[in-house]
Parts: C-alpha cells; structure tokens; sequence
C-alpha cells in the first residue's frame, strides 16, 4: 500500500475471539504501519460473553487508531458489519476476521489487484489457483458445493465469497450496506450479489489460510442456516425484487429505529 492515495478503514468484526484479539490487533497495527498508509481499525465486539470487549479496549489505550464498538447482544456478523461501517471515515474499507487465520499483510495483494484490475472490490479466495490453505477436506468439498450453488443461482463470476479477507471501495458499501437484511453468515453473498447487480468489478486474490482454531468456525446448525439465507436471497432479488424496488434513502428510514437500538 505504499503511496496509497486515500484512508484505509479496517473492519474486524469479533464474537467470543478474547483469547487472540488483543494479539491480532497489535498484529494488524503492526501490519498497516509498516505498510505506511493512513488507516483505523473498527473493532466491532458482537455481543461477546467472554473478555473480547476489554481485550479489545486494552489494545485500543494503546493505539489511538482502534476504535472500539459493541452491540450489547449478539445480532449476527451481518448487523455487526453495518453498525461497523457507520464509524468509519476511510476511502477503502477492509474486511478482516479476528483469528489471523488471514494474516492482515495479504491485504497489500488485494489492493494490488484492485488497481491492476481496475475493480471496485477484491475478495479473498479459497479457491485461487495460487492459494495456500489448511483446512479440512470436508470443507473443501462443502466449499466447493456451496461455489456451484451460487453459480447456478447467481451467476456471480467469482469462486469463493465466504474468506473472511475482503476490500472496497467506500462508495460500493455505501450503496450496498443499506440493502442487506441477512444477520449472520450469508451476508457475504448477500453483500456481493448485489454488487455485481448494481455492476461493480469483482476481482478475486489468492490467500494464504492457516486454520488456526482446532474445529471450523461454522457447525451444522450454521451451515443450514446458510443455506435458507440463500434460498431467501434468491427469492428476494429474482422473485420479490425487493433489491431493485427499494431505494438506498427509504431503507434507511425503514431501519433507523434499528439502528439507534444498536447504539450503545
């Protein structure tokens, strides 16, 4: 990110991450400053039941560039990320898991491509030919399905939208995050379905994905849920038109209530 010209604002949405967060905010700060671009990073504590939210708050008395925000119960990554994106002030946004599973560095190669590409938002994927990952066969397979449900339904010319590595521009976010009513873990589908409907460039980068936990972060219950989410995804862009029918200004009216509820 050397001669970036603009902010970068950093977006680590984190439920129950107390045992690494403090290290992987340090690592994230250490990581951006050496890239030497102006940048913040939004941690967003979900409703935690653990030590996140102190963690959290001793990293950020340390740093004034860590912002920290909470929702008081646990809503969902979804609800977390729009709460999240209301705080930030940079010209790109990045989407980052809390684990390092993604060590922040990589973010350099999605910035990268996104000028090579001239696109509007680049993904981390799984599925890249020159990516490196560690995680269970089950995982591939399933991810694997998952890629050609997605393509018959959606038709979205990319592989993988579930790697928890992202980057966009703000005016993409800003257009896309009043549209979103998934709460949990189809809203990255959700996200970029509608990016590519509205017609900005998706772009894909190769990761390096060292699952540091010992289980996947999604059990059966989560991944039934993925699936009606995206069945009612489907059926709000192709049969309701819900995505089309409704304007930027009157879901922001229709959630406001919601919002300030979030407040905290």
């Amino acid at each position: 990110m050397k001669n970036l010209d603009g902010k970068v604002s950093v977006i680590i949405p984190a439920y129950n991450e107390g045992r690494v967060i403090f290290d992987s905010l340090n690592e994230t700060i250490r990581t951006f400053n050496d890239f030497g671009c102006d940048y913040e990073i939004i941690l967003i504590d979900d409703g935690s039941k653990d030590n996140t939210l102190a963690q959290a708050l001793k990293a950020a008395k340390e740093c004034p560039r860590i912002k920290v925000k909470r929702n008081l119960v646990n809503y969902g990554k979804g609800r977390a990320l729009k709460k999240a994106f209301r705080y930030t002030t940079g010209d790109y946004v990045v989407f980052l898991d809390a684990d390092l599973d993604l060590h922040p560095a990589q973010a350099q190669t999605l910035f990268d491509i996104l000028k090579l590409d001239s696109a509007d938002v680049v993904i981390g994927s799984k599925m890249h030919p020159n990516s490196q990952v560690e995680y269970p066969f089950s995982r591939k397979v399933i991810s694997f399905i998952y890629y050609l449900i997605i393509k018959i339904l959606f038709g979205l010319p990319i592989h993988d939208t579930q790697t928890g590595l992202k980057l966009f521009k703000r005016e993409v976010l800003k257009d896309v995050l009043p549209r979103i009513v998934v709460k949990k873990f189809a809203l990255d589908l959700e996200i970029l379905a509608n990016i590519h409907r509205l017609g900005f460039k998706i772009a894909e980068a190769p990761i390096v994905l060292k699952q540091n936990r010992p289980f996947g972060r999604l059990g059966l219950k989560a991944m039934v849920q993925t699936g009606w989410d995206t069945l009612a995804i489907f059926y709000r862009m192709y049969i309701l038109r819900y995505y089309d029918k409704t304007t930027v200004e009157s879901m922001d009216i229709s959630h406001s209530k919601a919002r300030s509820a979030e407040e905290s």
